[in-house]
């Protein structure tokens, strides 16, 4: 359970290094566009060798279907939620105004950092379970994503005003959340079949999936242009030979 939450430590700690590079870096919107991109790829790859792989060659094809459905849903159907609440823009790098009259933007902003990272942390503890060792490639893979997802989150919150110490608690609850849930996620699986063992993978990887297309690759391409393919094949081959290595 130690070991699983490090781990989720680790992998969440680029949230704060983005934030602060975010608010102290003057890093260019094309910039983050590029870094997103290849977190992208990166993470692309960790979900189809580390969670779904592993979820098939645990259970098989069902489990992989129903695991893979229920984490899209359940990401589809809450940041859904999250928009309407005034949480939209919460990952953009431009900025995001409140709707005159709605109310709830902050909470929206800290409930969408949780729907994000909770499931990548779920994924680092489950490479965990059943005796097998940490996979390295859903650690690097959650840790160069959460750089620029935090990054450009930050950048946007403080062009809308929000003060520093906003934006670092709020990323340090995140973090302090997602080491909580692969210690926890692993405590309460261990010894579980295989069966929930291999739902829980999948479950992780479908929300991953849905959060990629909603949010990290419209906003690699938008701001980083069409060098992002590129870069997200490089992400991809580099966590491929992480996770083969």
């Amino acid at each position: 359970m130690l070991e699983a939450a490090f781990w989720g430590f680790v992998g969440g700690a680029s949230l704060l290094v983005g934030a602060l590079a975010g608010i102290y870096t003057p890093f260019s919107r094309r910039l983050i566009g590029i870094i997103m991109g290849f977190g992208a790829g990166v993470l692309i790859s960790a979900v189809a060798f580390e969670l779904t792989k592993e979820a098939f060659d645990r259970s098989g094809t069902d489990a992989v279907i129903g695991g893979l459905a229920a984490g899209a849903l359940t990401f589809f159907i809450g940041d859904a939620i999250i928009d309407r609440r005034g949480g939209e823009h919460r990952k953009r790098s431009g900025g995001q105004k409140e709707h005159q009259g709605q109310s709830g933007g902050g909470s929206a902003l800290a409930l969408g950092a949780l729907l994000d990272g909770i499931p990548e942390s779920v994924a680092i503890g489950a490479t965990l379970l059943g005796g097998g060792k940490i996979g390295i490639a859903v650690v690097a893979a959650v840790f160069l994503s959460n750089f620029p997802e935090s990054l450009a989150s930050s950048v946007g919150m403080q062009k809308d005003g929000r003060s520093t110490r906003y934006i670092l608690l709020l990323w340090a609850g995140v973090l302090i959340a997602s080491t909580l849930a692969a210690a926890i996620g692993y405590l309460v699986l261990d010894g579980a079949p295989e069966l929930t063992i291999a739902l829980i993978q999948g479950f992780a990887a479908g929300a991953i999936l849905v959060m990629l297309s909603d949010t990290m690759v419209p906003e690699a391409v938008g701001e980083g242009g069409s060098v992002v393919g590129l870069v997200t094949t490089a992400g991809f081959v580099l966590a491929f030979l992480l996770s083969n290595s």
